[in-house]
């Protein structure tokens, strides 16, 4: 059911300002961004994208522009890719919402959190995995199971993303880390998923190109060809909306 590269958007505005921007409009990259976005067009040079999937937030547009002019492609907008619902949390400061004691829940509990005025960390979990399967069976049906596709998102729809192919309670996806214009890699298949890399910022992603038929092995018994997952480091504590990239 294809390889899908979950790009995070690359540094915003609001992820130095500290402030959490959820979906408020007219948030794009910051000039750290910018460059980050110029330099994918050289990082997935190699890669034969089949398509293009994106949050239809600004940041992400931004983020993805370098690399679909470059290619000729188009990006398709996919709402439930767009970024958690926060509510009445949106445009606040996360050193004031720390004080909120729904942030324990998030940080401890966060299959139990729901955003007030907004939705809940499990919906949000729910609708993303349902769109990045629902894209994948689509690209798959177009351009083969073996098709590898960008969706571009945001830190907390990747981590919930990642945390579902890995076969992990919510409550455990605040100890992945998805720094911004990060890739992670998800291969799908009839039987379950494969997480390829994790929060990969640098790394070569030649390994990532398709084989052809007569190079890829016999896999294993079940027909599915295995791929060790890659590592990540892990911060004190997790960030809502995602980490800024800065250690």
């Amino acid at each position: 059911m294809t390889t899908v590269i979950l790009l995070r958007h690359g540094r915003s505005t609001a992820n130095t300002s500290g402030v959490l921007a959820g979906r408020t409009p007219g948030v794009g990259l910051d000039d750290h961004g910018r460059t980050q976005a110029e330099k994918l067009v050289d990082r997935l040079a190699e890669l034969p994208l089949a398509a293009v999937v994106t949050s239809p937030l600004q940041r992400c547009e931004e983020t993805l522009a370098p690399l679909l002019a470059a290619r000729g492609l188009t990006a398709t907008v996919e709402p439930d890719l767009a970024e958690v619902d926060y509510g009445d949390w949106t445009g606040r400061k996360l050193g004031d919402l720390g004080k909120e004691d729904l942030w324990k829940v998030v940080q401890a509990h966060p299959s139990a959190a729901v955003f007030p005025g907004g939705e809940g960390l499990a919906a949000m979990q729910t609708r993303a995995v349902a769109a990045i399967r629902r894209q994948a069976a689509r690209i798959g049906e177009e351009h083969g199971d073996k098709a590898l596709w960008v969706a571009c998102s945001h830190g907390d729809v990747i981590k919930a993303a990642v945390a579902d192919a890995l076969g992990l309670h919510l409550d455990s996806f605040q100890r992945i880390v998805i720094d911004p214009c990060s890739v992670s890699v998800i291969s799908y298949t009839p039987t379950r998923p494969f997480v390829v890399r994790v929060n990969d910022t640098g790394g070569d992603l030649s390994s990532l190109v398709p084989k052809p038929e007569s190079e890829s092995g016999k896999g294993s018994e079940d027909g599915d060809e295995e791929t060790p997952p890659a590592g990540d480091a892990v911060p004190e504590e997790a960030t809502v909306g995602g980490s800024t990239g800065v250690a």
